[in-house]
């Protein structure tokens, strides 16, 4: 990541929209998911679909398979879609998958746009938060010393 600052806004958004997302907030959640997609859309990326992955191997330390990802889409999307009327099932896939290492090419799905990808992340990421219980900060934190170490070993 860039520097301290920019890390500490994603961090700030992303917590602002999680919390939105979890209390079902429309007002809120537009809010903060409109300036969670102005940022810079690699540096969210990372940050939330790390966020989103150790979720995912947390919910399911035995590993996952099609069922248990439908399991968290049905669930996701029920939750979302009354308040969230821009919800794109397309896209929660794409960021499930994503998140766990898994890049469709473009034949195989359609591209979709950055500032989606920002708008729906924050509810996989609260819906997960409410399997586990913990706090979102205990992931962020894993999320960005993970981040950390990566760049850091990659500098020559």
């Amino acid at each position: 990541m860039e520097s301290s600052g920019v890390v500490r806004r994603i961090r700030r958004v992303a917590e602002e929209a999680v919390a939105a997302a979890a209390a079902g907030d429309a007002a809120a959640y537009e809010r903060a998911a409109t300036e969670l997609a102005a940022r810079n859309p690699e540096q969210v990326g990372l940050v939330l679909g790390g966020v989103v992955r150790m979720l995912l191997e947390e919910g399911h330390p035995d590993g996952l398979d099609s069922d248990d990802l439908q399991v968290v889409l049905k669930r996701c999307a029920g939750d979302a879609l009354g308040w969230f009327p821009e919800l794109d099932p397309t896209v929660l896939v794409l960021l499930l998958t994503a998140a766990l290492g898994v890049h469709p090419s473009e034949e195989e799905a359609p591209p979709v746009e950055p500032a989606a990808m920002a708008r729906h992340a924050p509810l996989l990421v609260a819906d997960l938060l409410a399997v586990t219980g913990r706090p979102l900060a205990d992931y962020l934190d894993a999320a960005l010393a993970e981040i950390f170490i990566v760049q850091t070993m990659e500098l020559p």
